[in-house]
């Protein structure tokens, strides 16, 4: 898709990437338009895909998911086949809020929140060894997350 933003819509982007809960007055004030254009332009980059959601950013602790685990995973085969099986049977886990497919050492990197480590255990027993085509997993335990999420710079 050719980009073709300009300076407006650049910056209702990074404006809602830093707070979603912009009122459209108030947006539009920000980036000194009228409240018809602001709509106009925030409706097309929704329609465009150059937002793909708007969502809470909940606080895991809050939730009981302070802690967070990176899991490198490696099959026992590399075809297409085998990756799409065990691309299929990841999106079932909801513990798993990431999955990338990375060239290296690695065929996969998980980004997975649970309670402690007792309940990874449980995850890492139950779930990640029984995926398909999973020969190995190694596991690293994140102790500070510095930066998680940040907004897009463009």
């Amino acid at each position: 898709m050719q980009n073709l933003l300009d300076r407006t819509d650049r910056q209702i982007l990074k404006l809602l990437q830093g707070n979603a809960r912009l009122t459209n007055a108030e947006l539009a004030k920000m980036v000194n338009v009228s409240a018809a254009t602001c709509h106009r332009r925030t409706q097309r980059l929704f329609d465009e895909g150059y937002v793909r959601a708007v969502r809470a950013d909940v606080a895991p602790e809050r939730v009981d998911r302070g802690t967070l685990v990176i899991v490198g995973v490696v099959l026992d085969r590399s075809t297409p086949q085998s990756f799409a099986e065990f691309e299929t049977a990841i999106k079932k886990f909801a513990s798993v809020l990431d999955c990338h497919l990375v060239a290296g050492d690695f065929d996969y990197f998980l980004k997975i929140r649970v309670r402690d480590v007792a309940d990874f255990k449980q995850v890492h027993s139950e779930q990640l060894l029984t995926l398909p085509g999973v020969r190995q997993t190694r596991t690293f335990f994140v102790m500070k997350e510095v930066i998680d999420n940040a907004a897009l710079e463009f």
